[in-house]
């Protein structure tokens, strides 16, 4: 069988050195743009933050997903509220929430329904406790946002309930933003025949009241 002839000497080096340059030339090229990474924000509220009677899409915190989109697209909203949840079930979650998402803020809007239906306060206090810390523990920021309770509960009650969040803001040191509604707390018009739900109406004022607290944990 014949052998092959050898290739010449220069034609090798010349075969040696095309395939260096071609190797060069693929390493010079710039790189692929590679996306900023993403950072999450999760919120951690009830139906208030859940979008209760409304399309999710005209919710205060499907607004503001969509504002930071435009503004701080390094930044997604994850809305893990659930209608009807208590500080102890935000709690019993904040765990595997974190987790799972690796948040660098977490907005707590917790604490109506303990409110509306009188649970002790001390339980409360726990409870978000446990959130705060545990979302500080993944090292996230965490923004408060507390509520105010009407005067027939009391008002050892009311003012108890209020001083909860302060006295944890204070603690933890994390921002406190007192009552998510206050924008509208005094306008009737803005709630669903519950009188206790905003309307899709009001959703706007309530994005634009969580964002300005918002704002300054959004800085690296």
């Amino acid at each position: 069988m014949p052998v092959p002839p050898r290739p010449h000497p220069a034609l090798a080096w010349l075969a040696g050195c095309l395939g260096l340059l071609l190797s060069l030339a693929a390493w010079a090229q710039p790189a692929a743009q590679v996306p900023p990474p993403t950072r999450t924000i999760l919120v951690m509220g009830d139906s208030l933050s859940a979008g209760y009677g409304m399309a999710a899409a005209d919710g205060w915190v499907s607004l503001l997903a969509e504002d930071l989109r435009a503004e701080h697209p390094e930044w997604r909203v994850v809305n893990a509220s659930i209608s009807g949840e208590t500080t102890a079930g935000g709690s019993a979650r904040i765990v595997e929430e974190v987790l799972r998402n690796r948040p660098g803020v977490v907005v707590i809007a917790l604490g109506a329904n303990d409110g509306l239906r009188g649970l002790p306060l001390r339980e409360m206090r726990r409870n978000l406790a446990r959130m705060i810390g545990a979302s500080q523990f993944v090292g996230a920021k965490v923004l408060l946002v507390g509520m105010r309770m009407p005067p027939n509960l009391g008002p050892d009650y009311t003012r108890g309930f209020e001083r909860v969040y302060a006295e944890l803001a204070d603690f933890f040191d994390v921002p406190l933003l007192p009552f998510l509604l206050e924008p509208i707390a005094l306008d009737r018009a803005s709630y669903q025949p519950d009188n206790l739900h905003p309307t899709a109406q009001a959703q706007p004022a309530l994005r634009d009241h969580v964002k300005r607290a918002l704002a300054p944990l959004l800085v690296r």
